[in-house]
């Protein structure tokens, strides 16, 4: 049951009975405390706002402040009886705020549906059929696979999975930039380093895939500063860039055995991460139509020559302008992108597609969907762009330039090392099972860190709040599971026996705060998925499960769960249970693993 919607349904009808103007948009909030009710309401404040004649109508003439009018709405609401069967209390406070109370026996009821419908709570219907593509993470071959790729990752497979849970056909993208000049400035540079270390592609291929990598991250770093440094170095990989879009002869077995090696090692981290794609897209084709469009549209008006390129004139729309195809005739980005939204959408005929990137190509993306709405404007229709911010340690930005970047495995390897030291000495953990949870808590840390404090802000990675088991991070909220589903198993070893039976309730009128507490936070999950899918917000799913499991370790420390009556006992394993699932169920959305040990 969606409460808002029943809360909003009695309020429109309190309206029309007092003949009252319609308000279209009704906006709950909880208060912040509790001992306030569950929800509260500004629609009083909302109608005494109105013009005069409005509060003259009805059945509330003559009336001289909101809380006049919230009187007038609750009097009416509390004669609702499909109302009383979930709300226990209504009321007025501050200047006409109205606050509801939900019953017991609501609350019960959404906990005996917790524990039956398991994986199924927190899944809606509202993009029911309806399909998504969501590109992220778009690494580019012969470069690191820096820490602005892993936030990417991270942010797209946590909207990937909220859209499953509205009930969307979900296809996953990676778009990698297999030409462009920093594929000549990476094969530029391996030259040059096969020969100056006296290797051979053979030789190398005989290292360790990650040795391989870092000798392209190494090369490219190379071809960098020989291209800023060195005017006619400069030139020479500008030619080499034209002759890797023709797949010229000199360049080709090395240029491909580098790209094969980028592909294979990007991989170990998408499995690292938990993330399958669908769809692989690169530059060299989506160039090519790219092409295609721009010289098309050239006719058309759309885009204009200038200097030997040809731009799109984007100050015409309150935007800056951008070369398409540069003087060598070659596709920029910018052309790359035109052609593969027309590309993506032949694959996958979507209803919305979102593209995933760091924040810094904002504007750059207005360029292009503008573009792209002159010439295919029910496509641009469909197509969103998500800036996330960047992540940075307290040593400052991050460079690939300089040779000296900050690689998302560096990231994930040193949370690690930090978690291992961490649980060295924990004598509750297996000697043999120590490697697993220090791995899975890691990308927990990680994950739970980068996306709790929304994913448009910018960062500073701070390793020890995220692998904190006491505080507000990704470990924490494993460790409240395990120590749940501990206590689960505990009631099964010493009473073989018992079943945890979601119908035997109990005495509302015997629970403790804690309990209560925890009631009340439950029956909101379904409500929280549905508004960090509408808005895009994984943070409020890291919010609102963190609050959970402080109120679950209150409870834990306070109550007696496994010692006590067998009424008392059943309860609170159902509560013990529902909180679980709940915690489980909300990391799989944030892309982070349980364990059920720890």
């Amino acid at each position: 049951m969606d409460v808002q919607n029943v809360l909003k349904q009695a309020i429109s009808n309190a309206l029309v009975k007092l003949d009252l103007q319609k308000i279209d948009q009704i906006e709950f909030s909880h208060p912040v405390y509790e001992q306030h009710g569950d929800y509260a309401v500004n629609i009083a404040m909302t109608i005494f706002a109105k013009s005069l004649p409005c509060r003259q109508a009805g059945k509330i003439q003559n009336v001289k402040s909101p809380r006049e009018v919230a009187r007038v709405i609750v009097e009416n609401l509390q004669k609702n009886e499909d109302l009383k069967k979930i709300v226990s209390k209504i009321e007025i406070a501050g200047p006409g705020f109205i606050n509801f109370w939900l019953s017991e026996e609501y609350l019960i009821t959404s906990l005996i549906h917790i524990i039956e419908v398991k994986k199924g709570i927190g899944k809606f219907d509202s993009y029911k059929d309806k399909k998504v593509m969501v590109e992220y993470t778009d690494p580019n071959p012969f470069k690191e696979f820096h820490i602005g790729h892993l936030f990417s990752n991270i942010v797209g497979e946590s909207l990937a999975r909220l859209f499953e849970a509205s009930g969307a056909i979900v296809k996953r993208a990676c778009y990698q930039g297999d030409v462009g000049m920093h594929v000549a400035k990476a094969v530029w540079g391996m030259k040059k380093k096969l020969a100056s270390e006296r290797l051979t592609l053979d030789k190398l291929a005989e290292k360790p895939l990650i040795e391989r990598q870092h000798f392209l991250g190494q090369s490219y770093a190379l071809g960098a500063k020989a291209y800023e440094e060195n005017e006619e170095l400069k030139k020479e990989i500008e030619q080499l860039n034209k002759k890797i879009y023709e797949l010229n002869a000199d360049i080709k077995e090395l240029y491909e055995t580098g790209r094969k090696w980028s592909l294979e090692y990007f991989e170990t981290i998408y499995k690292r991460l938990g993330t399958k794609f669908d769809y692989y897209y690169f530059e060299r084709e989506a160039g090519e139509r790219g092409l295609a469009f721009i010289k098309e549209n050239l006719k058309k008006g759309v885009f204009s020559k200038s200097e030997g390129a040809v731009v799109f004139e984007g100050k015409k729309y309150g935007l800056h302008t951008r070369v398409f195809i540069n003087k060598l005739g070659l596709p920029t980005y910018e052309a790359k992108d035109l052609g593969l939204a027309p590309t993506k959408y032949e694959d996958f005929p979507y209803d919305l597609s979102f593209i995933v990137t760091g924040n810094e190509v904002n504007e750059y993306f207005k360029v292009v969907f503008k573009a792209l709405e002159l010439i295919n404007p029910d496509l641009v229709k469909k197509t969103k762009h998500v800036g996330h911010g960047m992540v940075r340690l307290p040593s400052g930005k991050m460079s690939s330039r300089t040779g000296n970047v900050l690689t998302g495995e560096w990231l994930l390897d040193e949370t690690k090392h930090n978690m291992i030291a961490y649980i060295k000495e924990s004598d509750k953990i297996q000697e043999s099972d120590k490697g697993y949870v220090a791995e899975i808590t890691t990308i927990g840390a990680v994950k739970y860190f980068l996306l709790k404090s929304g994913i448009g802000k910018d960062t500073i990675f701070d390793f020890k709040e995220s692998l904190s088991f006491e505080g507000n991070s990704g470990p924490y909220l494993q460790y409240t599971y395990a120590r749940a589903r501990s206590v689960l198993r505990k009631s099964k070893i010493q009473n073989p026996k018992l079943q945890i039976n979601p119908k035997s309730k109990i005495q509302s009128s015997k629970l403790t705060p804690e309990e209560f507490a925890i009631l009340r936070t439950l029956h909101r999950f379904p409500e929280v998925v549905l508004e960090a899918g509408k808005n895009l917000a994984p943070n409020v799913i890291c919010t609102y499960l963190f609050d959970l499991a402080q109120k679950f370790n209150l409870f834990y420390q306070k109550i007696p769960i496994l010692n006590t009556k067998e009424e008392e006992r059943n309860f609170r394993l159902q509560l013990t249970k529902a909180t679980s699932q709940v915690i489980k169920n909300g990391l799989h959305l944030l892309g982070i693993g349980v364990l059920e040990k720890m």
